[in-house]
């Protein structure tokens, strides 16, 4: 890292994809004419996650050495590290319509033209060498490995040319005023006079752990970001739009504005566990962040990870492999006799007195109009959640 400015974007620079205005009537006029690749919303999400920089150093869509390479030993064919592939996976029709030297349109599910790909490599989803080694399990069950495994069988490797990354929605419904790009966040933590930087990623609702380590972080940081994941998640996952009131209630209410930034990642969830944790910490890294909060079961799902591996992990890698300072949080909870957050490593763990309630139990009491307790969850969060869970089970009446 760099004394007095920001962190280095990973692998030196920030990449942008996006074509000049110059080259965009162009390139439109050509994508007419090229062969046709439909993205899932997983791929659009990764597409937009290239485009802004997000993903630096890459540039499209990964080879075959770097999806090797990833696969193998979480690094790119040059040594970069780099812990999950972004793939183009695609079904034997259309691999059919494609070949090496040549050029596809790439469009969003609703027909909307996004990008051109041009197509340096195609081959063969290696699924039996992505799933074991990405997921740590070959279980269905996993969303993940799901995901991987209802995929083509075929990868599409080459750099991408963006003419845009957002169809056309309804104002607001995209966020777009929360939507800040790596070098928007960057230019704000330079206007802010910020040098270091805690982000905290998140895809549920802040309580009151939370909210804990979000200010223990900020005390030893210029600034704080909340960088809520928006892309694609997993059916039973709390909408991103309720999510996002729950971010601006708690922020409103709870935190130093001068201090505070909220911002959206437009990146699907893998549920990779430890491997996601390093890929969160990367992409936070370009976005100017300094240190990256990584709690307890970042990115799991279930119980295929250790509480801590997503921790630990950062322990492989030498020095100057990974630039951001990941901060290591034990779990936290509200302790009635300390009447405040503690975790392990700041008060004895004693019988029935920490407050911690599953979600499965908070999903419960707020779909019955009960309100969490206050050692759990801001009241005012607790509003939002309620209004929104009550009229779930009113629409499912």
């Amino acid at each position: 890292m760099s004394t007095g400015t920001l962190v280095s974007p990973h692998g030196g620079s920030l990449v942008d994809r996006f074509v000049s205005e110059g080259d965009r009537a162009a390139l439109l006029e050509q994508a007419a004419s090229l062969p046709k690749i439909t993205l899932s919303f997983k791929q659009a999400c990764d597409l937009e996650m290239i485009a802004i920089g997000a993903f630096s150093p890459l540039t499209g869509f990964v080879g075959k050495a770097d999806f090797e390479g990833i696969c193998r030993d979480m690094r790119l064919a040059d040594g970069t590290v780099w812990p999950i592939p972004i793939t183009l996976a695609v079904e034997d029709d259309v691999k059919a319509t494609l070949s090496e030297g040549s050029q596809a349109a790439l469009h969003h599910p609703d027909g909307t033209l996004l990008a051109v790909i041009d197509v340096e490599e195609l081959y063969a989803h290696d699924k039996d060498l992505e799933i074991p080694n990405v997921f740590r399990t070959e279980d269905e069950a996993h969303p993940g490995v799901a995901a991987v495994k209802a995929e083509g069988d075929w990868l599409v490797g080459g750099p991408i040319h963006v003419l845009t990354v957002l169809p056309e929605h309804e104002p607001g419904e995209q966020f777009t005023e929360y939507r800040l790009r790596p070098a928007q966040t960057r230019d704000a933590f330079t206007a802010k006079g910020w040098k270091t930087i805690a982000a905290f990623q998140t895809r549920n609702p802040i309580h009151r752990a939370h909210e804990y380590l979000c200010k223990c972080a900020t005390e030893i940081c210029d600034g704080l970001l909340i960088h809520p994941l928006v892309g694609e998640t997993k059916p039973g996952d709390i909408p991103a739009d309720v999510r996002m009131d729950c971010y601006t209630t708690i922020i409103e209410h709870y935190f130093v504005e001068e201090r505070t930034i909220l911002s959206v990642m437009p990146a699907a969830m893998r549920y990779a566990g430890p491997r996601e944790a390093v890929l969160h910490a990367l992409i936070r890294q370009n976005y100017g962040v300094s240190h990256f909060i990584v709690g307890r079961d970042h990115a799991g799902v279930g119980d295929y990870y250790g509480t801590y591996d997503a921790q630990n992990i950062f322990d492989d890698f030498a020095a100057g492999d990974i630039d951001i300072i990941p901060l290591k949080f034990e779990h936290a909870a509200y302790s009635i006799k300390a009447q405040g957050m503690v975790s392990a490593k700041t008060f004895p763990k004693l019988e029935g007195d920490q407050i911690f309630l599953s979600g499965t139990k908070v999903r419960d009491m707020l779909a019955k109009g009960e309100r969490p307790p206050g050692e759990f969850s801001r009241p005012e969060v607790a509003d939002v959640l309620i209004k929104w869970a009550t009229s779930e089970v009113t629409a499912g009446a």
